[in-house]
Parts: C-alpha cells; sequence; structure tokens
C-alpha cells in the first residue's frame, strides 16, 4: 500500500465495543467505587470484615478506604465505620452509635458575675494559692465552676470541696488533688481545673552557659513556659465516654463544651449505677445457686442414707428369715431328747433366741422411711462439687480477712449445711 493510497479503517481489538441496546441505545457500564464495595460486603457479612495483611507496593491500604467512606457521606448517620490492625488481619466494622452521643444537647449558661456563688465556689475564692491559676483566668474557672455544679445539683447530684493541699503541688500538674468532687448516683468524679502554658524556645544566657560548663549534671531548659489565658477540665473517676480532658480551643471555648462534661457526669454515674444493678444480679444469682446446690445436696445425702438403710433392712429380713429356720430345726431335734438338763439349757437358748427372732421379725415386716440425722460438712462434702463461693462473700469485711488469714484458717469449709 503506497502513501496516500485510501485506506481501509484501522481496527483495534484492544478496546471493547460500547454496548448497543436492542433499540439502538448505548448502554453504559455501571462502575462500583472503593466506598460502595466495602459498604455491600459488611453488609453481607453482618457489618464484620478481616481483611488479611498484605504487604508489597500493590497492598490495600485499609486505613485511607475507611477515611475515605467515612467522608463519603454514603455511611448511616446513626452508625459509624471502624477500623483496626490486629494479628488476624485488619479488621473492619459498621457499628450503632450509641444513644448518647446522638443525643442534642442543651448549653449550659456561664454567669458573668458571682453573684451568689455555690458553696464550694466560695470555699475555692478563700484558697490562698489561688488554684494556681493566675488572676487573668481565675475569675472565669470560678465562673465555670458555678456553672457545672448548679448543673449537677440540679439533676440530683452532689458536690463537695476537695482537700485543701497542704504539700506543694506535684511535679505532674495533672496528678495533682481534686478541686471539687461531683457524686452521679454511686460514682464520685474529681474535678481538677488547670492553666494551659504556652512554650517557646529558650535562650541560655551566659550564667546557664558557665555553670553548664563547670557542672556536667546541669541542663540548660530547652523551652521557657508562661502562663496562657487558656483553661483545662479533668476529670478522674468512673467509666469515659466523650473523655478525660477539655481545655479552650480556638472557636470552642470552655462556654461551650460545659454541656458536653455536664452530659460525661451524667454518663459515669449511670454506668456505675448499672455496674451495680449488675453485681447485685450476679450476687442473686450465686446466692439462688448456692441454695441450689445446698438444698441438692442435702437431698442427695438423705437419698443416699435411706438407701443406705434399705439394704440393713433387706439384710436384717434375711438374716430374720435365716434365724428362724435355724431355730426351728433346733426347736425339732430339742423335742426327741429326754427330759433333762441338756433339753432344759436348750429350751432356755430357744426362748431367748425366739425373743431375738421376734425383733428382727417386727423390724423387717414394718419398715418406715428413716429420718436422717443433720449432715456435718463432712457428710456433705461428696455432693458439693460444683458450689462456689459467693463474689462478695465476707473476705471485704475485716471479719473475712481475719478468716483468709492463715494463722486463723481452719480446714473446714466455712458453709452453713443447714437442713431443707
Amino acid at each position: 500500500m503506497g502513501i496516500g493510497t485510501p485506506s481501509s479503517p484501522i481496527r483495534d481489538d484492544s478496546i471493547s465495543p460500547i454496548p448497543v441496546s436492542a433499540h439502538g441505545t448505548t448502554t453504559p457500564k455501571t462502575r462500583t467505587n472503593y466506598t460502595d464495595q466495602l459498604l455491600e460486603e459488611l453488609t453481607a457479612n453482618n457489618n464484620r470484615l478481616v481483611k488479611a495483611n498484605e504487604s508489597g507496593p500493590r497492598a490495600v491500604n485499609w486505613a485511607s478506604r475507611i477515611s475515605a467512606a467515612r467522608q463519603s457521606g454514603k455511611i448511616p448517620h446513626s452508625q459509624e465505620l471502624r477500623g483496626k490492625q490486629t494479628y488476624s488481619g485488619y479488621e473492619i466494622e459498621l457499628v450503632d452509635i450509641p444513644a448518647w452521643r446522638l443525643t442534642e444537647l442543651t448549653p449550659i449558661t456561664t454567669p458573668a458575675r458571682l453573684t451568689k456563688p455555690h458553696a464550694v465556689v466560695a470555699a475555692l475564692q478563700k484558697r490562698p494559692r489561688g488554684m494556681g491559676l493566675t488572676k487573668s483566668v481565675h475569675n472565669r474557672a470560678l465562673r465555670l465552676i458555678q456553672a457545672l455544679v448548679t448543673d449537677a445539683e440540679s439533676k440530683g447530684h452532689t458536690t463537695a470541696l476537695g482537700p485543701t493541699p497542704d504539700t506543694p503541688p506535684p511535679r505532674h500538674r495533672r496528678q495533682a488533688a481534686p478541686h471539687f468532687t461531683i457524686t452521679a448516683q454511686v460514682e464520685s468524679i474529681d474535678v481538677l481545673v488547670l492553666q494551659e502554658h504556652d512554650h517557646s524556645k529558650h535562650i541560655p544566657t551566659d550564667k546557664e552557659r558557665a555553670h553548664a560548663e563547670k557542672h556536667t549534671w546541669m541542663r540548660i531548659p530547652r523551652y521557657d513556659y508562661t502562663p496562657a489565658n487558656r483553661l483545662r477540665f479533668i476529670l478522674r473517676g468512673g467509666t469515659p465516654h466523650h473523655g478525660n480532658e477539655w481545655a479552650d480551643l480556638d472557636g470552642h471555648p470552655l462556654e461551650d463544651q460545659l454541656a458536653e462534661i455536664a452530659q460525661e457526669v451524667d454518663l459515669r454515674g449511670e454506668a456505675a449505677e448499672q455496674l451495680r444493678l449488675a453485681d447485685e444480679q450476679a450476687q442473686e444469682a450465686a446466692r439462688q445457686n448456692r441454695e441450689s446446690t445446698l438444698h441438692n445436696a442435702h437431698a442427695a445425702y438423705a437419698h443416699a442414707y435411706r438407701v443406705e438403710e434399705l439394704e440393713k433392712q433387706a439384710a436384717a429380713w434375711h438374716e430374720a428369715k435365716r434365724l428362724a429356720e435355724f431355730v426351728t430345726a433346733v426347736r425339732e431335734q430339742a423335742a426327741s431328747l429326754p427330759p433333762g438338763q441338756g433339753r432344759t439349757e436348750i429350751e432356755e437358748w430357744l426362748a431367748f433366741a425366739d425373743a431375738h427372732l421376734q425383733e428382727l421379725t417386727k423390724a423387717a415386716s414394718a419398715p418406715r422411711l428413716p429420718s436422717p440425722p443433720a449432715p456435718s460438712s463432712t457428710d456433705l462434702k461428696p455432693y458439693l462439687a460444683t458450689l462456689r463461693p459467693l463474689a462478695n462473700d465476707d473476705s471485704r469485711s475485716p471479719q473475712g480477712q481475719e478468716a483468709k488469714d492463715p494463722r486463723t484458717r481452719t480446714d473446714e469449709p466455712s458453709v452453713n449445711f443447714s437442713g431443707p
């Protein structure tokens, strides 16, 4: 084929043709992205996947795909996507968001002035060291505490002043004693208010350099720390939900976070109450199981005792029958003897044998259900293999601690084996 000669159209088999419907219109292919594919897999596997660990350039970055799925807007509002690396692989779950995270919180108003301070706030005002805060933030901290304790007491919680720090503050500020405590139901939550610090690069002085050269143990600080006008609330005690710390942020001061802190107090109190109720239910179930086990042990002991008595009665019946045959034979033999001392002695012996045989026959012919005696701990031990001590036994009390002392411990099990 020469240049300029018309040629037929070039056919490229590497390009797949676009599907054409029966009516002559093109049908576009539907593409499924990674987010849709991941959500479909989760739906098909009960909202839980474990992807095998991979390595190399073709390994899938599941953390990136989960992040993209979260930002896609395709996850239901009441659910969230979680992912974590485990020994078996990368675990992905689509879980329901707890109801408390979906609750719309009512803002808590912070008073502009402390006209009628709460007893806790009034006591903190009198602290000689000013709660460890500078004057620039001290009054604001008191107003935030006023709003928080007022809201807590309106919900039925109680508040109390923290211990007076008689010693210098610890090296780590977060370990300092709490300023006040909120008791929500059965949970006591300590609250500590700290002032944030800004740090800047420290410029060593000539004196510091000279000391560092002279004393090798001396270290010149790398940063200078100055108190900032930002505060931080730290909660200690109970089961965290939102978290343990709340601090002033740009555009999101603590005044806007008080409602979340108050909800955290409520949630920790509710969690502690649920744990208490669950513990009570477990103790009640253990007590009922213990009583049932003891009752069954007494019943098994009584059954074994009566079986043993039944065997004794059967043995007595067979013995009475054997003795009756023997006495009859002796009596027949004595009847053939002539009168005399020998016959008289045999007849005396037969009289004794008849009396004894009568007692045996009476016991065997009129059996009664025997009442077992009160069992001892040793008697019941074979029937108490599944018995377990209660979880809240007396070991927490001083008497229980004494019982656990090896010097006062006895080998007898401390079980009350009272009859049913």
